[in-house]
């Protein structure tokens, strides 16, 4: 429902600014190296926008690699979302309830003929300039509608335990970032 997104889009939100505030502090009193704290930041953190205003924060080269961390992360959406198609039409192949060209997410497939064209320079300048200021319009509108669809009162009935879900979450997986550079030897 509009309800559940909005929240979830709100308690997400909250943890980024979060990080944003709070682990470039953190990460300096854990004394951690620039690119071990943008091996964090990258891991840790949900949004790239977070990412890169908490790295940025603690120095150049933390946010380099947080940056090259995240968007490498993000391209992960693209086997996961391939695996788990290949997978449903699999399973629903018996029950004839699925397709794979049903379930397919054919955004990937676009996505990706659109970043190599754009990378050979087919589309020009001004296209892709365009193009990146209408997503982020469309973006807001989104949000916007999200937004406008919210009922307050069902946020505050459903109370604080998706909020606790969402702060285990974020704690373990900072944790489990922290201690893995700590066993490869990046901290």
């Amino acid at each position: 429902s509009d309800d559940e997104i909005a929240f979830s889009i709100s308690t997400v939100f909250l943890f980024n600014v979060m990080a944003v505030v709070i682990f470039p502090p953190l990460g300096h009193l854990l004394g951690l190296s620039d690119t071990g704290f943008g091996l964090w930041a990258g891991t840790a953190i949900n949004d790239t926008s977070s990412v890169v205003a908490a790295a940025y924060s603690y120095s150049i080269t933390a946010g380099d690699y947080a940056t090259i961390t995240k968007l490498a992360r993000t391209t992960m959406i693209i086997p996961i979302s391939l695996a788990f198609a290949f997978y449903v039409a699999r399973r629903s192949r018996q029950s004839g309830e699925y397709s794979f060209a049903a379930i397919f997410p054919w955004f990937i497939l676009l996505f990706m003929l659109a970043a190599i064209a754009n990378t050979f320079g087919l589309f020009g300048e001004r296209l892709p300039a365009f193009f990146s200021q209408a997503g982020r319009f469309l973006i807001i509108v989104a949000l916007a509608g999200v937004g406008l669809g919210t009922n307050l009162r069902a946020l505050i009935k459903t109370g604080p335990r998706p909020i606790f879900l969402g702060l285990s979450v974020w704690i373990i997986v900072a944790l489990t970032s922290l201690i893995s550079q700590a066993i490869g030897g990046h901290w």
